[in-house]
């Protein structure tokens, strides 16, 4: 008789963080926002690990960027993060919010077009700012946005992050083979896609991002050529003024080749984040110098 699995260990992290996720829930929007980046930048910000890997990454990346200008932004990047989260779980909110946000950018015409003419796009972004919060604002205009999402390592909140997803608009499509099914078969009868470029995956190839060789899939492009899909960098900015954001839609990407199209990706991604550093998560690992082949079909 076959022993059943032991579920996954909950950190003592992770643990705390099921304790203040339902208080915070009870207060309101602005507030749980508000102390969410206060916990990031006092005490996120202070611990030892995550600051060295976001310092590393910013060394990395911007080597010519004075200690003291990195050490800002790697003091800001926690709380940025701490609120981009917590704007997530908070998805009604957010869309309320989101609705509300001005929409700008060379781009913007282009989704209108596709829009009227059912014509497939696929909008891209990163973990900067909060992606969330364009596809929500661009939803309220009356397009409809699937997203391309995958579960989060900490048990904790994924069972939080998963509803907030889930009713922050459809179609949402997992990071599984069942989803991209369903994915490509929504991109074919004229669907929108929002999905991210600054996730490292195996089978991605070097590519330029901030002057550097970083692994960057292919897919992006590829899917826009294969389906005649408008390929659109979309972000969703973080301002001190209200509503609190903006989004702009940067010029679409012209038709050539994967390669070029996404570089053109990353060059775009790349300005958004030398322009606003501390809101780009800055510990993803991305500073790879190789690209094993990979027989999985990942996006």
């Amino acid at each position: 008789m076959s022993t059943p699995p032991r579920p996954p260990l909950i950190k003592r992290r992770d643990r705390l963080a099921l304790v203040l996720l339902p208080v915070l829930m009870l207060l309101p929007f602005r507030w749980r926002v508000s102390l969410a980046g206060w916990f990031g930048r006092t005490v996120l910000a202070r611990l030892p690990k995550g600051r060295r890997r976001i310092l590393a990454s910013i060394n990395h990346f911007l080597p010519d960027l004075p200690a003291a200008e990195a050490n800002r932004i790697a003091a800001e990047v926690p709380g940025n993060l701490a609120r981009m989260v917590m704007e997530i779980l908070s998805a009604d909110d957010l869309a309320k919010l989101a609705a509300t946000l001005p929409i700008e950018g060379p781009g913007l015409a282009a989704l209108d077009d596709a829009h009227a003419k059912g014509r497939p796009a696929i909008l891209v972004s990163g973990h900067f700012g909060n992606y969330d919060a364009w596809r929500l604002a661009l939803i309220a205009r009356g397009f409809k946005i699937g997203g391309y999402f995958k579960e989060l390592g900490n048990p904790a909140l994924n069972e939080h992050y998963l509803r907030a997803v889930s009713a922050s608009g459809a179609p949402m499509f997992p990071d599984t083979g069942e989803g991209r099914k369903s994915l490509i078969r929504f991109l074919r009868t004229g669907g929108m896609l929002g999905i991210l470029v600054d996730l490292d995956r195996p089978n991605g190839v070097l590519v330029d991002f901030l002057g550097q060789p970083t692994r960057t899939v292919l897919s992006m492009a590829d899917m826009a050529l294969k389906y005649d899909a408008v390929l659109v960098p979309v972000y969703g900015i973080r301002t001190p003024e209200k509503p609190g954001f903006r989004v702009w839609v940067d010029a679409p990407v012209p038709h050539s080749d994967s390669m070029s199209m996404t570089k053109a990706l990353n060059d775009s991604f790349g300005a958004q984040v030398r322009a606003h550093p501390e809101q780009w998560v800055w510990w993803h690992k991305r500073r790879k110098n190789t690209h094993p082949a990979s027989e999985t079909d990942d996006l």
